[in-house]
């Protein structure tokens, strides 16, 4: 499997900039990582952030653990499915979300339960592709849709590449 890891990292600056580090050091409180696939943005969360994080792949998950053990970063890991969250409503201060949305079959479903999982004024922070094959709306525009509202939004590497930080009202 392709993963920005296997990419390089001179690819993801090329490409995402500092939109890992910028999301990341946005988080606060309680926050919880959707599809943290190999741990990548473990570093850049800030030391008093109280990080918890899913994938649906228990190898990803292997990696994110050898990879915060190396951080010195404190992660609750849980293999769980991002279109049902086993948190209950209004758990976290900020979700995070990067490079995943893409590869998730009803990205509406899962915005909901990120939503969801949110407390009211939570931030939601997001990067992702944009893809002319979804029709319907790009993940930031499903977001605005869902209800959450846009704080600051950026468009990268000619427009493909989108990043996104809203709070549930």
């Amino acid at each position: 499997m392709i993963t920005m890891d296997t990419v390089g990292l001179w690819a993801e600056r090329l490409i995402v900039g500092n939109s890992r580090p910028w999301l990341c050091r946005r988080a606060t409180g309680r926050t919880l990582e959707i599809a943290v696939g190999t741990g990548r943005n473990v570093s850049f969360y800030p030391p008093d952030v109280e990080l918890m994080a899913i994938d649906v792949d228990p190898g990803m998950l292997d990696v994110t653990r050898r990879r915060a053990a190396a951080a010195g970063r404190r992660v609750a890991l849980g293999q769980a499915d991002a279109a049902a969250l086993p948190y209950a409503d209004e758990s976290f201060d900020t979700v995070v979300c990067t490079l995943a949305l893409c590869s998730v079959y009803d990205r509406a479903a899962v915005l909901a339960e990120m939503r969801r999982v949110l407390r009211p004024g939570g931030r939601l922070l997001l990067l992702d592709h944009r893809e002319h094959r979804w029709r319907q709306a790009h993940p930031a525009d499903l977001a605005l849709r869902g209800g959450f509202v846009a704080e600051g939004r950026r468009r990268l590497w000619f427009g493909l590449i989108e990043r996104l930080a809203a709070r549930r009202p």
